[in-house]
């Protein structure tokens, strides 16, 4: 899985020294990407460039700077819209909301395209919802659906799995559910088990996030967007 982190909800500590391993080889990664952006041409090929700069924003947030991170990572969504490369722009997105800077909460809202992807970014929205809220019960609903909507044969199971895992953990924390039965009542009640009506109120969580903030048309990109 590329997107998301399969042992989230049982992680162990990582020792002393694997941490100096682990930031050491993220500084070396970190220095050959700065080499290879200083070696590229100022007009060469602007989406090798945005590759380069969106890895060399992740390094920075494994090393916690997420000031610079932000600075680094920001352009390369408007080369990516350019291009309408829709999922590397997301992925620059979430490089963005990892950057724990004052425009993250708006990247997170910016639209996600492939599945894994999508359940990592609606994971996000879990994430930064209050426990009482319905919001993080909507994004975690709608995670399942994406998967069971979209996702391949080869990534359905361990998707599918870690979504049930996502709503499963927003249920006990949003009204301490403990059984199937009481988890079948929460998801009627909240009425998460409608598309058409969990989907419009998922919409109305990313406009909150976002506000005024959106970096792009969305109705422009909507009507390029294949339907699927």
């Amino acid at each position: 899985m590329k997107y998301v982190n399969m042992n989230q909800f049982d992680l162990g500590a990582e020792s002393g020294d694997e941490a100096a391993a682990s930031t050491a080889a993220i500084e070396s990664r970190l220095h050959a990407l700065q080499e290879r952006l200083q070696e590229l041409d100022s007009v060469g090929n602007p989406m090798h460039r945005a590759d380069l700069e969106k890895e060399r924003a992740a390094l920075l947030i494994a090393l916690d700077k997420g000031d610079e991170a932000w600075a680094t990572a920001r352009p390369t969504i408007d080369v990516y819209i350019d291009a309408q490369l829709w999922e590397k722009a997301v992925e620059a997105c979430d490089v963005l909301f990892r950057a724990d800077q004052q425009g993250s909460l708006s990247a997170l809202g910016q639209g996600p395209v492939d599945p894994e992807l999508t359940v990592a970014m609606l994971q996000h929205i879990v994430d930064e919802t209050p426990d009482d809220a319905d919001g993080a019960a909507v994004a975690a609903a709608t995670a399942v659906y994406v998967v069971d909507l979209r996702a391949e044969e080869k990534q359905y199971s361990d998707l599918h799995f870690f979504a049930m895992q996502l709503l499963g953990s927003v249920a006990r924390r949003h009204a301490n559910i403990t059984s199937q039965d009481e988890f079948d009542r929460w998801m009627e009640r909240l009425e998460l088990t409608d598309p058409a009506k969990f989907l419009v109120r998922l919409r109305n969580v990313i406009d909150v996030m976002v506000q005024d903030e959106w970096w792009f048309d969305r109705d422009h990109i909507q009507a390029t967007l294949p339907i699927n």
